[in-house]
Parts: structure tokens; sequence; C-alpha cells
């Protein structure tokens, strides 16, 4: 994959999210963290969480990445709730939905976001 193949999948992901009056779920995948960020119309950051900051009690209960991502997922929606916010648009970049994308997609429905 070329740097112009990724950035087009990140322009079309983009479009698709852009259009909507939610806020955003951002995903960012490092190779060894996973990055979770809620982001308002203006692109003013809301909330954030990593898996570069969960708990060692919840590192030692998720031994992998993807279960970590679904940990992380989780986090961002109970943070959300806090916030009073309940409905997001999922923006995954550049990243295909799945495996870690996935699972923290899935962790954040499972912690009570609507996308």
């Amino acid at each position: 994959m070329t740097k112009l193949a990724s950035q087009q999948r990140k322009n079309r992901t983009r479009i698709k999210v852009g259009k909507s009056t939610r806020p955003r779920l951002n995903v960012f995948r490092s190779h060894k963290y996973i990055f979770a960020q809620i982001i308002d119309e203006k692109g003013k950051v809301i909330t954030t969480h990593s898996s570069k900051i969960l708990s060692k009690e919840q590192k030692a209960k998720a031994k992998t990445k993807t279960q970590q991502a679904a940990l992380v997922g989780e986090s961002i929606a109970a943070l959300a709730k806090k916030k009073k916010i309940v409905k997001v648009v999922f923006d995954r970049g550049e990243y295909k939905y799945h495996g870690r994308v996935k699972a923290l997609a899935e962790g954040a429905r499972k912690g009570g976001l609507d996308f």
C-alpha cells in the first residue's frame, strides 16, 4: 500500500462522516496501542481514551491487543455517557472495519454508544 492509497481511504471515510451533525468517534491504531477520541462538529476533542492508559488490572484481564481495544471501547462509551453523549458517528479513518477497530466499535456499542 502506498501513502496515496491510505490517504484516499481516509478521505472517503471522512467525506461520509463529515456530513453528520453528531460527534464522531475517531480511532487511531498504532502497532502497540489503540486510541479513541470523541470529537464534536467543530473539531474540539470532548473526551479521549487509549490502551496506553489502561490500569494494570485491565491489562492483566485483556491479554491480546484486540481484547484491550474492546476495553478501550467500553471505557470511551462510559466517558461519553458522563458527558451526556449517546449518539456518535464511527470514524475508522484509513483502517478496515476488522480486528482491533471492530473490537473497539463493538466495545463502544456494548458500553452504550449508538452508531
